[in-house]
């Protein structure tokens, strides 16, 4: 049996800011990740939420394992993805603890509810997904958290928070596609010419 041998040339690393740089040009949709029960709650702002599967239901998130959030994910192994409004950026920022908010702090000036899993929920949002933890994976300074789906509240609401180059920006289905037809239909007073 033959082993495969690779040379691995070991270059410089792109420097944090040039990535980081790279990476404010990946528009991601805005979510708030809720952790533990009770009282003992605590939850970030991400943009790092993606589905992984359908059968069986199933998405990712990555978490930066300094957050406060993880260790409560690590011990009760459930966890909440709330898919925010366009209309909830004070969520948005009072999660990523603007303010020195902490733990149950950041939940207060919003409704919540729980499911199965008994992490909270965010009332309004576009989605809330309820979690179980499949699986993690530890890497660099972050975990890859699977989590396979219990529930999910979902809205008839259309327009999404999105983060895009450091700022947010809302994303409406309807309105959008309102002017997208604006710009690319002819108007009426176009004239096309005919062959000659």
């Amino acid at each position: 049996m033959n082993s495969v041998v690779r040379n691995v040339s070991i270059e410089p690393a792109v420097a944090a800011a040039e990535f980081r740089g790279a990476m404010r040009h990946l528009t991601g949709g805005v979510s708030v990740i809720t952790a533990g029960r009770a009282k003992d709650i605590s939850g970030m702002t991400v943009t790092s939420v993606s589905s992984l599967s359908v059968e069986p239901p199933s998405l990712i998130v990555s978490i930066n394992r300094a957050a406060s959030s993880w260790p409560l994910i690590a011990r009760h192994g459930v966890f909440g993805v709330n898919i925010l409004a366009a209309d909830q950026r004070d969520i948005a920022e009072r999660f990523t603890g603007k303010g020195g908010l902490k733990g149950a702090d950041r939940f207060t000036g919003a409704s919540w509810t729980t499911r199965a899993s008994g992490v909270p929920l965010l009332v309004g949002a576009l989605a809330a997904v309820d979690c179980e933890v499949e699986e993690t994976i530890e890497r660099h300074s972050h975990v890859i958290v699977i989590g396979r789906v219990l529930d999910v509240i979902a809205s008839e609401r259309t327009a999404a928070l999105a983060y895009w180059h450091g700022e947010y920006v809302a994303i409406d289905h309807e309105e959008d596609a309102a002017r997208l037809a604006e710009v690319s239909l002819p108007s009426r007073h176009v004239h096309v010419r005919g062959p000659r």
